[in-house]
């Protein structure tokens, strides 16, 4: 299934040789994630990361856009003051955009994530770092904002829902809120 998500990324990515050069951004964003996890009955605290990463904007009519991106993301949460749990990911997320004005546009779509790293830092120096049982995929839905300020640097907040477990036994999920400041060439 991975093989498959990443080949239908890369297609989407390589459509832009079919599309007129004037309807296609590229670009790079990044950006501050505040995530957490839901479920179970722990104590847990937001957990600042990060998100970096590509984009393109396929546009497909004045007010209607999509926009595939490839980033890379921190997310997690600390637990019960003692533990910070880390994971990042390859996310793919597929977002349709459309363009309340020529500024403001409303977004949401799928987000596909692939495990790169995983670990447990304990606030406890005796006790060694460790990696989680996370599962390898995370499949969420976005919804979100984008402001472009000029034609060429824009704004977005997002919120990621996540739908699949993270963690089966008590059944985690992941929820992050971005803030992301980008870039279209």
């Amino acid at each position: 299934m991975k093989k498959l998500l990443l080949v239908s990324a890369f297609a989407i990515f390589g459509l832009s040789n079919s599309i007129k050069a004037q309807n296609v951004d590229f670009g790079l964003k990044t950006g501050l994630n505040i995530s957490n996890f839901t479920g179970g009955d722990a104590d847990r605290n937001n957990l600042f990361g990060f998100q970096i990463g590509g984009f393109a904007e396929f546009e497909l009519s004045d007010n209607f856009s999509l926009q595939p991106e490839l980033l890379y993301s921190r997310q997690g949460s600390e637990v019960n003051n003692s533990v910070k749990i880390k994971v990042d990911y390859l996310a793919i997320p597929l977002m349709a955009k459309y363009y309340l004005s020529e500024k403001l546009s409303l977004e949401a779509g799928p987000q596909f994530s692939f495990l790169v790293n995983d670990k447990a830092e304990f606030t406890d120096s005796s006790v060694p770092d460790a990696e989680t049982d996370a599962s390898s995929f995370d499949f969420g839905l976005n919804l979100g904002l984008g402001f472009d300020i000029s034609s060429n640097l824009f704004t977005q907040a997002r919120y990621n829902y996540g739908i699949t477990t993270v963690v089966e036994n008590p059944d985690i999920k992941n929820s992050v809120f971005q803030i992301s400041l980008g870039y279209k060439f």
